[in-house]
């Protein structure tokens, strides 16, 4: 690979390829903004260059709007990212190279490529790895919310962590999780075979339009055992994952415990990554929201035992949250208790009188000791802004 001075990169340039700070460690994805976030970063670690097979190339609108764009966000809320933190490069960089490898599947399928199965078995054994060892700070990156594009393979990643994080609750025997692990990786490939004039439509769809969304499970199943050469019981994770509880799901209106266990666990995974990912017909909302969402199904969509797995180890408050604190002190979430959902640790990032914290300098507390101060709200980009503009 070639050799590239930091000194001599700018915010705002994207390579063709993924650039890596050494052999092995990722700093970005091909076609990702390398922000100035990331250079100041490099340099605090004392790395002069970086890698890549690729070229590198301004992007004229990504660096004059989106990046704008960012930059005035990292600006206003003067806060870092959860990846930015040392101690979080390592798992951080496992989690965008899983990212990475689920973009590649995507884009042979989108090519009519023929698929290796071994390829998602190597990424499902990795992913379930990985996040065993360090299960809160793969939550964090999902709530953090900082990886930009390859939005099919992100989601598809984020919904395998949590059903991963649901499955092992569980205590489901190994293989098991590794096939709800593969499921949720290729739940939604069927929506490669319908029109993206569809699938990204903003609007309102037509009855004929919200039919063929319907029959993406079906083709997602097609897919997992005729172009993958799995088993039914990875195909019936994916065929099932529209499926609600009550019966009211599609593409066979199952219900209960007819539907497939994995799907269940899948179910509740994929509706919460949605809710906390953008998407290009709504904006994200804050994990604290999500998980009350979640809570006020009344058995209507998801298993109401599996739901109430999930929420307990993730938290009312997930790890990765931003939350203000009664004092007026901005912190983020990281580490939750399954019996104290309202008294997890936190990291102060902004002090009681908004000053910002430097990272080597975080405050870390547990607001199980600290009885005088609680949890006021989650807190979203936009109030964030507001708040300390």
């Amino acid at each position: 690979m070639k050799k590239f001075p930091i000194n001599v990169l700018k915010p705002g340039i994207i390579f063709s390829e993924p650039v890596y700070i050494d052999e092995t460690n990722l700093l970005v994805p091909a076609g990702v903004l390398i922000r100035q976030k990331d250079l100041d970063k490099l340099k605090a670690w004392g790395i002069t260059t970086v890698q890549s097979n690729g070229s590198p190339q301004i992007d004229e609108a990504e660096s004059s709007d989106k990046f704008a764009d960012n930059k005035k966000l990292d600006m206003g809320a003067a806060i870092p990212f959860f990846s930015d933190f040392p101690e979080n490069k390592s798992a951080y960089n496992n989690y965008m190279i899983l990212i990475e490898r689920m973009n590649n599947v995507f884009l042979k399928m989108t090519k009519g490529d023929i698929i290796d199965y071994q390829v998602t078995n190597v990424i499902a054994t990795q992913l379930l790895q990985v996040f065993r060892s360090e299960p809160g700070r793969f939550i964090g990156f999902i709530l953090g919310g900082d990886v930009k594009g390859f939005e099919m393979a992100k989601s598809s990643v984020n919904t395998a962590i949590l059903s991963t994080l649901c499955a092992t609750e569980l205590k489901l025997p190994n293989h098991r999780i590794l096939n709800i692990i593969i499921g949720a990786l290729l739940h939604d490939i069927g929506m490669l075979r319908l029109p993206k004039e569809i699938t990204e439509k903003n609007g309102g769809l037509s009855d004929q339009e919200r039919r063929l969304i319907h029959s993406h499970p079906i083709l997602s199943q097609r897919m997992v055992i005729k172009e993958f050469s799995y088993h039914d019981d990875v195909g019936n994770i994916v065929l099932n994952h529209h499926e609600r509880w009550d019966g009211e799901g599609y593409p066979f209106r199952l219900s209960g415990e007819k539907i497939d266990l994995g799907a269940r666990i899948v179910t509740i995974a994929d509706a919460f990554e949605a809710m906390i990912s953008q998407k290009s017909y709504r904006n994200s909302i804050v994990g604290n929201q999500a998980i009350k969402n979640l809570l006020s199904d009344n058995s209507r969509r998801f298993d109401s035992d599996i739901l109430k797995v999930f929420v307990m180890t993730m938290g009312m408050y997930p790890i990765g949250s931003i939350i203000l604190l009664n004092n007026g002190a901005v912190a983020r979430i990281s580490d939750v208790r399954a019996l104290a959902p309202l008294r997890p640790k936190i990291q102060v990032l902004i002090d009681e009188n908004k000053k910002t914290i430097k990272i080597e300098d975080v405050i870390s507390l547990d607001l199980l000791e600290e009885k005088n101060l609680y949890i006021k709200k989650a807190l979203d980009g936009a109030e964030l802004l507001q708040l300390y503009k």
